[in-house]
């Protein structure tokens, strides 16, 4: 049984989830000691179909890969639903299916459909009233997940807005709130200090929002931060690296203390134990 995410929450020290962007990173990050994982559309984008986060993931493409990942690892999942992928029985019908794959807690946001990275320019929102109507259909259809009710209005209408909305979601049932592309470090302050309920922090490698320690995102206020692209980022760099020596030496002998051998990727996969079973 997975552990308790919104006891989590409640707790004294916030919350750090990593990106898994497929089944074996989220072994990895568990592995690792991190008591919860976070399945983001974009990671799913970019190692499932090598596109960027422009809403191309759809329903089916997600619930996959919650699905994998939650077979693969034990902690709770954070599962990003972008829009929810149309009105709010849409939103009912992905929250059900999301609940079924394996989602702990559910990221609904207020975007536009088709939508597009929070961190990319060019967003819209729909009004707030719309999204209160989702996030009312998600709360009343889950059985246990937790709703997380993102806003990416900041960069379109400006903090106040997003604030604004931020509470107005928490009204309408959300338990966490979500303000997306804060621009400063004064924002994140001000987030932290008036969106009032259980708060939500992006940390996006050269994204919008400055990288701040979750020490001090906790100290704002925040309760739970992601790193959504962190291990597929790092991952990328290192075949990137590893190619290049190939390409260079004509050989991998150069670039095994940069690799798992064969052996130690047995270990993390459990391969022993699953040919103990005799099945």
């Amino acid at each position: 049984m997975k552990a308790n995410l919104k006891e989590m929450f409640q707790g004294r020290e916030i919350v750090i989830a990593p990106g898994a962007y497929d089944a074996i990173s989220s072994m990895l990050i568990e592995k690792a000691g991190f008591k919860a994982i976070y399945v983001g559309g974009a990671s799913t984008s970019y190692s499932t179909l090598g596109k960027p986060d422009l809403g191309f993931v759809g329903l089916e493409g997600m619930t996959g890969q919650i699905s994998r990942i939650s077979d693969a690892s034990s902690v709770p999942l954070i599962c990003d639903a972008d829009t929810g992928y149309g009105n709010e029985l849409n939103v009912a019908f992905t929250v059900r299916a999301f609940e079924a794959a394996g989602a702990s807690a559910i990221q609904i946001e207020d975007q536009v459909s088709p939508k597009r990275c929070g961190h990319l320019s060019g967003k819209e929102v729909i009004p707030p009233d719309e999204m209160e109507i989702k996030v009312k259909a998600a709360v009343k259809t889950r059985k246990n997940a937790l709703i997380i009710a993102r806003t990416d209005a900041l960069a379109v209408n400006g903090i106040k807005d997003a604030v604004e909305r931020a509470n107005r979601y928490l009204e309408a049932g959300a338990d966490m709130a979500f303000v997306e592309s804060p621009r400063t470090e004064e924002d994140l302050h001000l987030i932290g200090r008036e969106v009032k309920g259980l708060k939500m922090a992006n940390m996006v490698e050269g994204g919008r929002t400055p990288l701040t320690p979750a020490k001090k995102l906790q100290e704002m206020g925040f309760n739970l931060v992601i790193y959504p692209g962190a291990a597929i980022r790092a991952a990328l760099m290192g075949i990137n690296r590893m190619l290049d020596s190939l390409m260079k030496e004509g050989t991998t002998s150069g670039y095994l203390e940069n690799m798992v051998d064969f052996g130690s990727l047995q270990k993390i996969l459990g391969t022993e134990e699953i040919l103990k079973l005799n099945l």
